[in-house]
């Protein structure tokens, strides 16, 4: 096989490997950042609360909670590729469940999909992760992760503008039809025609994934293992679990708060008198902004500072913008929510190797646990929709993000403190929560 010089950023094994990985990262971010427009159509669709709404993040970040473990045994067994190829196959047969059960609309089995397509992501994260990390030199992998990080955001905006021009391009106009109609046929044809919206283009999601699929198995791909991760050095030192665990819940935390961003925002929009074909959009404007803050990172670290030390940085970012939106009159707190996404876009890529780091010789096992506590996205906003009725829309979000970054903050200052380095290259990338 052809090698390109160590020196580019696309590691010995050339250009193609990079490219494949960057579409499944588009993917997960297209699969991902869903939930958001997802909430607010089948809050529509099947007339329900703010709370059995949100069971759509809970459901699907759950699936992070139980599968890792799992994964990470089959992947091993398996290895990286065919990985790869069965988690985009659990992925279509989750999308294509979804798509049924709506169609049909069958909340429960609604949900049973979403846990599905979890449960491929999960599998997917063990795999690209540290397949991207060992694609080439460990002093090129950030810019990798870049690429990565890159086509995960840009699926993130993409994914919740073509969701509400294909499926919910008039919603103002069914939930006042709904509300106008009382319940019988005329009210239950209304609601099978706009469930019906979501039915085509999930099968057509459910078909690219297959396609997805087939490329990779065909794809000449490097044979990397499990086996191969990270610097020899990590592999010998002992594992420090008191900072493993501490930075596994501040993951989980993070992750908490990039969902309550980016997927909590239209609920959040709709308290603040924003009508429904303004809040579909929200979701979109919250990656948007990450993506500019990954595009900031990659021009600041490590030039001008190194990754852990703009990680604190983006953490008193998000506590300032949250205090900004604790004060400010009108509609500014739904922009600062929106705002987080570039404080959120560099603290996981920082925190993830950083974890791993501390870990030790059990880096594979670290890599599950850190992919578990993906499942604060369930908790945290299922929290806040809990909560919001008693304190109200802002004061219960900030109520929950604010400590969530102070946390994060506090635990990488005292651990930089405590080696009194900087944080070490990255041993695995993550950048598709």
């Amino acid at each position: 096989m052809l090698r390109f010089p160590i020196a580019s950023p696309a590691g010995a094994y050339g250009w193609r490997p990079v490219l494949i990985m960057a579409a499944l990262f588009f993917s997960i971010g297209f699969v991902t950042w869903l939930n958001g427009p997802l909430i607010t159509f089948v809050q529509i669709a099947f007339n329900l609360s703010d709370v059995a709404s949100f069971l759509v993040p809970v459901c699907f970040y759950l699936a992070y909670l139980v599968f890792p473990l799992p994964a990470t045994l089959l992947a091993r067994q398996i290895g990286l590729q065919r990985g790869l190829v069965v988690a985009l196959a659990i992925m279509a047969a989750g999308t294509l469940l979804f798509g049924e059960c709506v169609n049909g609309r069958w909340y429960a089995g609604a949900l049973s999909g979403l846990s599905v397509i979890g449960a491929g992501l999960s599998l997917l994260q063990i795999t690209v992760n540290p397949y991207v990390s060992l694609l080439g030199d460990h002093d090129r992998a950030a810019q990798r992760i870049a690429i990565m990080g890159i086509a995960n955001k840009f699926a993130g905006i993409v994914a919740p503008v073509l969701f509400a021009l294909i499926v919910m391009p008039d919603v103002g106009q069914v939930v006042a039809n709904i509300s106008n109609t009382p319940a019988g046929p005329v009210r239950d044809a209304v609601l099978t025609q706009f469930t019906h919206a979501v039915h085509v283009p999930y099968q057509v999601m459910a078909g690219l994934l297959v396609l997805l699929a087939i490329l990779v198995a065909r794809a000449p791909l490097p044979e990397i293992t499990l086996d191969a991760e990270g610097p020899q050095d990590a592999t010998t030192r002992k594992a420090k679990p008191g900072w493993l665990i501490t930075g596994v819940f501040a993951m989980f935390l993070y992750v908490g708060v990039e969902v309550m961003a980016g997927d909590a925002i239209g609920l959040f929009g709709h308290a603040f008198g924003l009508s429904l074909d303004i809040t579909k959009y929200l979701t979109a404007l919250t990656l948007a902004s990450m993506m500019l803050g990954y595009l900031a990172g990659m021009l600041i670290v490590p030039r001008f500072i190194s990754q852990d030390a703009y990680m604190l940085t983006c953490c008193v970012l998000g506590i300032l913008i949250c205090l900004v939106a604790l004060v400010a009159p009108g509609l500014i707190p739904v922009f600062c929510v929106a705002l987080l996404g570039f404080a959120n876009a560099m603290i996981l890529p920082a925190l993830f190797p950083i974890v791993l780091a501390e870990a030790g010789s059990d880096g594979a096992k670290a890599t599950a646990f850190l992919v578990m506590a993906y499942s604060g996205g369930a908790v945290l906003p299922q929290i806040f929709v809990h909560i919001a009725p008693i304190l109200g829309n802002l004061h219960a979000f900030m109520a929950l993000v604010i400590p969530a970054y102070l946390f994060i903050a506090v635990w990488a200052f005292a651990l930089r403190a405590k080696t009194g380095a900087s944080a070490p290259k990255s041993l695995i990338t993550s950048v598709g929560d």
